[in-house]
């Protein structure tokens, strides 16, 4: 069996499981166990710019996250598909902003909000294993992004997020796979490299 087809198969069963911890939980307690979880473990220098998303079907909730990263005087992006192939660019967002429907259902900003780079990228998935590697739609507008921004030492940092459920022994990657430097979810922070925290952590702030 080739590695397009077990991701395929894999693919297929995070979806379900995915649904099925959502449906489980209450997601406004998720979104505020994630907030803190992340704010615990990750310290951000001031300013640093941030990327989240706007969730959609089953998806962990960030945007409690996203609200306290504002708050901080952080700019935040949304992530905006230019084409397919093509990494994503990120547009500012602030609370309260009206966001345009997109393809996939996905929410965007305005055409005429301001570009960012973020120094962060918080990354939705369907699933992830603790080597830091993630299963995402398919499309791999994620990994083309993170690879454009790390290209030539760029200072990123991917932080992949999702319920704790969604973790599985091992998601099969390719060469252009992009790693995750840490996974939060509702439960708990992880490094990658590095033991689970749920408390703070010793990284130096990034």
């Amino acid at each position: 069996m080739s590695g397009d087809i077990d991701k395929a198969a894999l693919r297929r069963e995070a979806v379900s499981r995915r649904a099925a911890l959502a449906a489980q939980s209450d997601s406004a307690v998720a979104g505020d166990r994630l907030r803190d979880r992340f704010l615990a473990a990750i310290t951000l220098r001031a300013n640093t710019a941030v990327s989240g998303y706007w969730p959609m079907r089953d998806e962990v909730d960030p945007r409690p996250l996203l609200l306290e990263l504002h708050r901080r005087r952080h700019p935040i992006g949304l992530p905006v598909v230019l084409g397919r192939g093509e990494p994503l660019i990120f547009r500012s967002w602030r609370p309260g902003d009206t966001l345009l429907a997109g393809a996939f259902g996905v929410s965007l900003p305005a055409e005429d909000r301001d570009e960012i780079r973020p120094e962060v990228v918080i990354v939705p998935m369907l699933a992830f294993d603790l080597t830091g590697h993630r299963l995402g739609y398919g499309g791999g507008y994620y990994d083309r992004t993170l690879a454009q921004l790390r290209r030539g030492g760029g200072a990123v940092l991917a932080v992949g997020v999702a319920y704790a459920g969604q973790q599985v022994p091992r998601i099969p990657a390719g060469e252009h796979d992009q790693k995750l430097d840490w996974i939060v979810t509702e439960a708990g922070a992880a490094r990658i490299g590095y033991e689970t925290t749920t408390g703070p952590s010793r990284a130096r702030p990034v």
